[in-house]
């Protein structure tokens, strides 16, 4: 292990996680047995990859890589870091890229994140943090196959059945998993757009929750 990798994980061990994370996390609902069995794959897939020790690479994957794909993604990586899960570094992307929505944005922050928007741009680049001293979250709208994502020995996670249906074939995917949500995009602009959206925050992060307290470090 390099020198870098050993200040990181210094860090990590002295770092937790905000407070008020804290306090959604351990309100989260129950996930049902029947969405149990639609994660197992996933939590194979890491099990394998954890005692291989390779390096985990989850890549969540939408048709527009607005919504689901960054809830799964922010909420993959803070879950993993959580139950201290070593080398797993969570990506999202599209079949297209339009831009991170900005209500999600918003549940993030109720939820108890710390954001800062980098750029002025259409498709905003944000930074979220989950806990001090910890390296950001980087979120912003792209293609699965977009340079910043890995294009090798990954986990393609199917977030939304558009895009499952419509990429047959992810290139580079060592694994294919679907665990796919309903898009709280169908609230936009009713009186239920904050609720649906914090309803859909809460159900991800539960099932990442239970995912990565699952696995065996």
């Amino acid at each position: 292990m390099n020198l870098t990798q050993d200040v990181v994980n210094m860090k990590a061990r002295t770092s937790t996680l905000f407070s008020e994370l804290q306090k959604t996390i351990s309100s989260l609902p129950t996930v049902s047995e029947e969405r149990k069995e639609v994660l197992q794959p996933l939590v194979n897939y890491i099990q394998e990859k954890l005692e291989n020790k390779e390096m985990i690479s989850l890549n969540f994957i939408c048709t527009h890589n607005s919504r689901r794909s960054h809830l799964s993604q922010v909420w993959a990586q803070t879950m993993a870091y959580h139950y201290q899960i070593p080398n797993v570094n969570t990506y999202s992307g599209g079949t297209e890229a339009t831009a991170m929505n900005s209500t999600v944005v918003k549940t993030l922050v109720d939820n108890g994140f710390k954001i800062q928007q980098l750029s002025d741009e259409t498709n905003h680049i944000y930074a979220v943090k989950y806990a001090d001293n910890i390296p950001p979250i980087i979120g912003f709208s792209k293609k699965y196959d977009d340079d910043f994502n890995p294009t090798s020995a990954f986990g393609a996670i199917m977030t939304c059945s558009q895009a499952d249906e419509g990429c047959p074939f992810i290139a580079g995917a060592d694994k294919r998993v679907p665990v796919t949500y309903e898009d709280p995009k169908l609230y936009d602009g009713t009186s239920l757009e904050k609720e649906k959206y914090l309803e859909r925050s809460l159900e991800i992060a539960a099932e990442m929750h239970y995912v990565f307290s699952t696995v065996k470090a």
